[in-house]
């Protein structure tokens, strides 16, 4: 089989597609033929080695996948060969294999496709998890969601207009803010030419937002902070910009907010169960129409590495796919 891989840790223009050993399932995985893999944030991080998790090179990025199973273990009871299953793999799916643990597996809806699939769980999951259970947003509280065109943002816009939130989406053009407003959002700020915080405070009449979902870092952090209002929620998700922020600590004191952490990796290993209740939730909302995944792009293997730039420069609204058998 074929795979992109991180051979030395660097950027992605050092990735390189190999041929490899075809996958033998441990007793409790299944190796699925990959057909579609999203491309996320920590992508690029884990080939960088500045990841949570730094596996030992050579390996093949990609953190979730649709495809599949080609093989079971002996102990596998949960999966056959021939399902459709989505994956979470942390790294590997950017391969025409992969081999996980059966017991993660995500059964795939009988009417999605495998790009779809492949674009869906890690971002709708992530930010669904932020909204409804880390923040506990409610019908007729302000979010503020910034980087709103990317994937997780376009994901916030959507499932806060789903739970009754009015939406105000930041982003850094005019057209990626036209993506955002194709999505449901109903307020819109280019915060590369408007003053954050004085638009907020237009926006709100002086209160501030109910809830920040907050996936950038930087200097976008404190702004949004400041702009709270009285027991706000300020969810940190990422931080795309590269900066990690350093937050005054009075402001949450001051605001009688909250600065809320966002780990959709551990909150899959503690919460299992929840988990799966969450994502029954938002295959009812997509078979229903509510949520409508943008796919910006599709790429081969071979250029898998491209992809994962065009994220790092924050070129793409929406999500980006890696199709390995093309």
């Amino acid at each position: 089989m074929k795979a992109l891989l991180c051979k030395q840790y660097g950027p992605p223009e050092g990735l390189v597609v190999e041929e490899v050993p075809d996958l033998v399932p441990g007793e409790k995985q299944v190796v699925i033929d990959v057909r579609a893999a999203g491309v996320n944030f920590p992508d690029s991080l884990i080939i960088a080695g500045k990841y949570q998790f730094k596996p030992p090179p050579p390996f093949a990025p990609g953190g979730e996948c649709a495809g599949v199973v080609h093989a079971v273990g002996a102990a596998v009871r949960n999966a056959k060969v021939g399902d459709r299953v989505i994956a979470f793999t942390i790294y590997g799916s950017f391969a025409q294999q992969v081999a996980v643990d059966a017991a993660t597996l995500v059964p795939m809806p009988p009417a999605l496709d495998f790009p779809t699939a492949a674009a869906f769980v890690m971002t709708y999951a992530t930010s669904y998890h932020a909204l409804a259970d880390r923040a506990a947003l409610a019908a007729g509280e302000t979010l503020l969601v910034l980087g709103a065109s990317g994937g997780v943002g376009l994901a916030a816009v959507e499932i806060g207009k789903v739970l009754g939130a009015r939406v105000i989406a930041a982003a850094s053009s005019a057209e990626k803010l036209a993506v955002c407003r194709e999505h449901g959002a109903d307020e819109l700020i280019d915060y590369t030419h408007e003053d954050l915080r004085e638009r907020l405070k237009a926006l709100t009449g002086g209160r501030g937002v109910d809830v920040v979902y907050d996936p950038v870092g930087g200097a976008y952090t404190e702004a949004a902070l400041r702009s709270c209002a009285w027991r706000g929620r300020h969810l940190i998700v990422g931080f795309a910009n590269g900066e990690i922020p350093r937050i005054p600590a009075n402001l949450p004191l001051l605001k009688g907010c909250s600065i809320v952490g966002v780990f959709l990796g551990d909150y899959i290993r503690h919460d299992a169960a929840r988990m799966g209740e969450d994502l029954a939730t938002l295959f009812k909302w997509l078979g229903a129409g509510k949520l409508r995944p943008r796919i910006a792009g599709t790429y081969p293997l071979a250029r898998g590495g491209e992809a994962i730039r065009a994220l790092m420069e924050r070129r793409v609204s929406g999500k980006l796919v890696i199709l390995p058998g093309e």
